[in-house]
């Protein structure tokens, strides 16, 4: 309910007379009840409350105003928030001059991008941050606990916008947590035994962003592009589940954008690389048990410094935790030779039989824990990774349905068409999503993952166009991207008394001028082809002369390269780097 002095905020349980009353003015957040709520308010419904967030204007309050309901998890609903509102406390911009205007329009577009991407979910009742295993091992106190404060901080995408709201207890069931990444439910059936199919996607919100410009760990351990997977049965009362996780190669590491189509990627030659690996994995072993790094990235070329640094700091690090594994899926792949991966997967099956998987019985009794975990990862932990993961989570679920009873022995997962159908699309659908979030587009090779586990040719067509879209997009629009990342989640604040902005950044002349003056030298180039001179030496020079010029303003437009490209302005990222 609005007013033009506060936003009355009614829960609609049944039997619930709460209200929130947040007041407009002193930002003020209260409890009252329903007859506090004046009738001459204008009233709207929503689904749940964002959070709060401060921009040039002042406090702006983010609701979710439309949601889909993607399944139930034992009996919980869960939903897909679709779309959002971002209420201004301010009544009138009166109070601003035309740059902070501006600068405000920037911000909230910025906001209203990164709510624009797909994959942000939410329960009212279910705790969507932790995995079946993390759950079943909590205290009687923590299941007392509000969805907030129980909440895995790494996967709580509006942890930053609810902060005010966590400093009062009494209000936090009205914040709602919402995760970032790919969820979706089947109801399967195999030899006439029905079971719930469940695949999770949790994107990490520290060291978030895009493709280029986050790559490796920063200081505290937090890698780039994190993302834990749960796969989850649920059969006759029994739950099962495996995890797995994919991250950016743990140290620190860059590769800028500069109008290449592959940068080169850069080891940092300043920092201690061990501390930071070292707290990754100290975090990681803690979360997960043991760890197998499955490292996807081609052994020669550009990226091969950065495989044969992971192999020597994991040998440095001497924990008996900790293992590695490189593959270099590119070459074992080439032509087309998807069984190769067969490789691989015989590799890791001691392992995995040893890590296990998490199960628990119609009882509620624990039957097995997962041990340990696969952290894959390639360069940008996306098409390679998923492709891998997909394989192993199969071969986890075989296990698993055959020891629920849903799979005779000696039936394979693979021989089910109906359910291989579900499974492949479902891992291409995750695929498509962190491939969304992180680059921009959609996966490469989910051909091989949506299909009979064969590539196409037309999947190569698509895999060429989204490379394409690709480029343009780490180039040309990730800078604002990689900002609206860094506001959305509090690693940049906004300063309303700030003198200068920094989406004011003055751009240097050959910014304008350089390719002006290609377009228009090879502009003129194709005219003196098309309008033949009166010799054909003539012609020639003409040609030579501005082919010349268009060629070499594009070598210095491409030497230049980290000039041109869009980069983000709110958060330094080399130095963060």
């Amino acid at each position: 309910h609005i007013t033009p002095e506060k936003f009355y905020v009614e829960a609609c349980d049944d039997g619930a007379d709460d209200v929130l009353a947040i007041d407009r003015v002193s930002t003020e957040v209260t409890l009252t009840v329903k007859k506090d709520v004046p009738p001459s308010a204008v009233t709207r419904p929503i689904y749940g409350i964002l959070g709060t967030i401060r921009l040039v204007a002042g406090t702006y309050l983010i609701v979710i105003t439309k949601k889909k309901k993607v399944g139930e998890i034992f009996s919980h609903a869960i939903w897909k928030a679709t779309d959002f509102d971002i209420l201004s406390y301010k009544k009138t911009m009166l109070h601003l001059t035309d740059i902070q205007l501006q600068d405000n329009k920037v911000f909230l577009s910025m906001l209203s991008h990164v709510l624009s991407v797909d994959g942000f979910y939410f329960s009212t009742t279910y705790d969507l941050t932790h995995t079946l295993q993390r759950l079943a091992n909590t205290s009687p106190e923590f299941q007392e606990m509000s969805l907030l404060e129980r909440a895995d901080p790494r996967f709580v995408w509006n942890g930053h916008l609810l902060r005010e709201f966590a400093a009062q207890p009494e209000i936090h069931r009205f914040a709602t947590p919402v995760m970032h990444g790919f969820i979706t439910m089947h109801s399967c059936s195999i030899n006439g035994k029905c079971f719930d199919w469940l695949l999770v996607s949790r994107r990490s919100c520290f060291r978030a962003g895009v493709r280029y410009y986050v790559r490796g760990i920063d200081s505290e351990g937090h890698a780039a592009n994190f993302v834990e997977t749960e796969q989850i049965v649920h059969y006759k009362g029994s739950k099962a589940s495996f995890v797995q996780t994919r991250g950016s190669i743990p140290f620190f590491w860059s590769q800028r954008p500069n109008l290449k189509y592959k940068p080169k990627p850069q080891i940092s030659k300043s920092v201690n690389h061990m501390d930071g690996f070292q707290r990754h994995f100290d975090s990681q072993i803690i979360s997960y048990g043991k760890q197998m790094i499955v490292n996807l990235v081609n052994q020669k070329g550009s990226e091969k410094p950065l495989e044969q640094t992971f192999a020597k700091m994991v040998n440095s690090m001497a924990n008996g935790m900790v293992k590695y594994i490189a593959f270099d899926f590119h070459k074992e792949c080439s032509r087309m030779r998807w069984d190769r991966l067969q490789i691989l997967v015989d590799q890791l099956a001691e392992q995995q039989d040893e890590f296990s998987y998490f199960l628990v019985d119609s009882d509620g009794k624990i039957v097995t824990q997962q041990e340990g975990i696969f952290r894959s990862n390639c360069m940008d932990c996306l098409d390679r990774t998923n492709v891998i993961q997909s394989l192993l989570a199969r071969r986890s679920l075989q296990a698993q349905l055959q020891r629920l009873g849903v799979l005779h022995v000696g039936q394979r997962i693979e021989e089910q068409a109906d359910f291989e159908k579900i499974y492949k699309n479902a891992w291409a659908d995750n695929a498509n999503a962190c491939a969304k979030q992180y680059a921009g587009t959609g996966a490469l090779k989910t051909d091989y993952t949506r299909q009979t586990g064969k590539r196409t040719q037309w999947g190569l067509i698509m895999d060429g166009w989204n490379s394409l879209v690709r480029y343009y997009k780490n180039n040309f629009s990730d800078g604002f991207r990689q900002d609206a990342i860094d506001l959305f989640l509090g690693n940049y604040s906004v300063d309303e008394v700030e003198p200068a902005s920094p989406l004011h950044v003055k751009k240097d002349w050959k910014f304008l001028a350089l390719p002006i003056i290609m377009v228009v030298a090879f502009s003129m180039c194709i005219i003196c082809l098309l309008m033949a001179g009166d010799t054909w030496t003539e012609t020639l020079a003409y040609v030579l002369f501005w082919g010349s010029a268009s060629f070499g303003t594009f070598a210095i437009i491409l030497y230049n390269g980290k000039d041109f490209v869009d980069a983000p302005k709110l958060v330094q990222k080399e130095k963060m780097d």
